[in-house]
């Protein structure tokens, strides 16, 4: 579904990715965890073709990002506020987004529905701006849209960021409920190891750009990459 194939990103002679090869399958839930710098930002910038590549490319459906827009037809993403419309309210913005995947009014309203819960009667008829919402309901609101049209890819940077503890479960189990039913492909960075582990079946770390580690979600999953985090594995290798 998404192959990265010696992709590498500098900015004046310094390298802040190199990933050789990376291949995420259709319909896996994708987590990518690392410290701030690590390059997870980076890498979703160049997968949606935001920045360009300095070397490599990224791939998604047999098609180059760089080198054509098809692509786009089926994937989505919220990677931080810029990709909402700050002036609109959270209805316009839903309207506009459904109007865009040809959802008549009926489908936009069921949609919303199963965002009822998350969005716990703070995002619709507020009457207020997207720039003037919570940072953790401007969040709700640029996720859901991202949700829109059933896209075959969506890529979350730090979705459950500003959230409260209530809204990160109920949008965990939002993210596992159309990955079951529609085979979404989900790419999610997170700084919450415990969110990461429980809705990815499969996690990379990043490390200064490059992937130290890749593993499938089991059992012991979330002590692992605690051990990594705090050093504990680093030290046991001294």
């Amino acid at each position: 579904m998404i192959q990265i194939k010696s992709l590498q990103k500098s900015y004046s002679g310094n390298v802040v990715l190199n990933i050789p090869e990376l291949t995420i399958e259709k319909g896996e839930i994708f987590g990518l965890v690392g410290n701030n710098g690590a390059g997870k930002t980076t890498l979703f910038s160049l997968i949606l073709d935001l920045i360009k590549a300095s070397k490599g490319e990224a791939i998604i459906n047999n098609i180059e990002v760089s080198k054509s827009e098809e692509w786009k037809g089926f994937t989505s993403a919220y990677l931080d506020e810029s990709f909402t419309i700050g002036y609109l309210k959270p209805e316009e913005y839903f309207n506009l987004i459904g109007d865009l995947h040809n959802m008549t009014k009926q489908d936009i309203s069921l949609f919303l529905d199963r965002f009822k819960e998350l969005f716990n009667n703070q995002v619709l008829n507020s009457q207020k701006l997207i720039r003037d919402l919570s940072k953790g309901n401007q969040k709700k609101t640029g996720v859901a849209g991202a949700f829109m049209g059933s896209p075959e890819v969506i890529i979350l940077d730090e979705p459950f960021a500003n959230l409260d503890p209530s809204s990160q479960f109920i949008l965990r189990k939002i993210i596992k409920s159309f990955a079951s039913e529609y085979g979404t492909t989900f790419l999610i960075s997170s700084h919450n190891l415990d969110n990461i582990t429980d809705v990815c079946n499969r996690i990379v770390i990043l490390e200064e750009g490059i992937i130290v580690k890749d593993v499938e979600k089991r059992e012991n999953t979330l002590a692992e990459l605690e051990n990594f985090f705090t050093g504990a594995i680093k030290n046991a290798d001294v």
